[in-house]
């Protein structure tokens, strides 16, 4: 009877600690230069509910985007943790030939992925997530970023209006730029120190 007990305790403490074990989301992220090379990185319940909680803050769709811009870059930064990206620098010069170094496919791809990650979750209320835009200004300056769409929640908000959200101005966890499309289309982009 005792060891009945005993077996009995210790499957009850096993399964306690399984589901005390903090879930994690995991996400690829890419660096090197054209995803040349990746790296699986996780986020624990508590850092996505700390970014869940400032995107449950916005009271429209600009406050979002200014969010959305401050969450990409804490979680490149925690992905910075556990990855070379912390080596990263905005642009491509100021890191050339460091290992973890990204290019803007690995920014658009990684922050695409972030971004779904985010619509995954429910976060996003005023935009949705769509494929990375391409600006070219000749084959040789080509650049991408991730893309979001503003979705209209009231008949006050302009429905359809399209943003990149661009992490490779900044250093790694430096908050993204969001800007409107037509706007970066055009060459503009954030003041950069």
């Amino acid at each position: 009877m005792m060891a009945c007990w005993l077996r009995l305790c210790v499957g009850a403490w096993i399964a306690l600690a399984a589901f005390s074990v903090a879930a994690v989301e995991r996400v690829s992220v890419c660096f090197n230069y054209g995803c040349l090379a990746q790296a699986e990185v996780e986020f624990s319940d508590e850092q996505l509910d700390e970014v869940g909680q400032w995107l449950a803050a916005a009271r429209n769709s600009l406050e979002e985007r200014r969010i959305i811009g401050e969450a990409v870059g804490r979680l490149l930064a925690w992905a910075g943790q556990q990855s070379p990206i912390a080596a990263d620098r905005g642009g491509n010069y100021a890191d050339d030939a460091v290992y973890g170094r990204m290019d803007c496919i690995d920014h658009s791809t990684t922050t695409t992925r972030l971004l779904q990650l985010m619509e995954r979750h429910g976060w996003l209320r005023f935009h949705r997530v769509l494929a990375p835009a391409l600006r070219s200004r000749f084959l040789v300056f080509e650049h991408y970023s991730a893309q979001i769409e503003e979705i209209s929640v009231n008949s006050a908000e302009i429905d359809g209006a399209l943003f990149v959200v661009d992490s490779w101005f900044f250093d790694n966890g430096r908050p993204a730029a969001v800007m409107p499309l037509a706007a970066w289309l055009n060459g503009e982009s954030p003041n950069v120190e």
